[in-house]
């Protein structure tokens, strides 16, 4: 696939769920993906800070094997190397990570996400070469220790008259909130415990859905 091809099918996605095994309740990560999969999510992001490469990888794969059967994107964090080796769709940044637009010339069929907090940060990122930036976080939040407080949902009204390449909002949503970023224009909402946490995951991520979608 190439990126555009890629970003033609991110355009169509609209909850975006990030996994990472420690916020998965005790339960393997893998089940969650299969839950939030089987409730149509069409983007996940394999996220995994303490693991040597060779588990990255070995667990990359299942996460791609099982993405590319649903038809969904997969991206990996901070790894650009585990993205290229277990045929991910892309790489999410963070500001402290590879830069942009060393991961842009590197592998320029994948999608490169970018981590910014403030209109600055989220323009430097798409003059790089991002294909998409997140936004946040929007809300307080627990599972990223960041140093800074949350930005609010009117960040999300500073921002995108800035951009010309699509966002992504993460920090603090749940169902309760959703509508909050809604209501601001975001389009592609992304989250952690609120599916992998959750009770049931796959009912959460279904809900979550719809009330993006309006």
């Amino acid at each position: 696939m190439t990126h555009g091809e890629r970003m033609a099918r991110f355009e169509k996605t609209d909850l975006y769920v990030v996994i990472t095994e420690a916020f998965c309740a005790g339960r393997p990560a893998l089940e969650i993906l299969d839950a939030a999969l089987a409730a149509g999510v069409g983007i996940v992001q394999f996220r995994e800070k303490d693991l040597d490469t060779g588990e990255l990888c070995e667990r990359g794969l299942a996460f791609r094997q099982r993405t590319a059967d649903a038809g969904a994107l997969l991206i990996v964090d901070d790894r650009l190397d585990v993205a290229l080796a277990i045929g991910a769709d892309g790489v999410h940044l963070g500001q402290e990570d590879l830069p942009f637009e060393a991961a842009r010339r590197v592998a320029p069929g994948l999608i490169v996400g970018a981590s910014t907090h403030n209109p600055e940060e989220a323009c430097a990122a798409q003059a790089a070469g991002a294909s998409y930036v997140n936004i946040g976080p929007v809300f307080p939040t627990g599972t990223k220790a960041l140093g800074i407080g949350s930005v609010g949902t009117g960040m999300i009204e500073r921002v995108t008259p800035e951009l010309a390449i699509p966002f992504t909002v993460m920090g603090g949503i749940t169902l309760e909130n959703v509508g909050q970023v809604v209501e601001r224009g975001a389009r592609h909402v992304a989250v952690v415990t609120a599916v992998t946490a959750a009770e049931d995951p796959q009912s959460a991520a279904a809900a979550l859905r719809q009330a993006i979608r309006g």
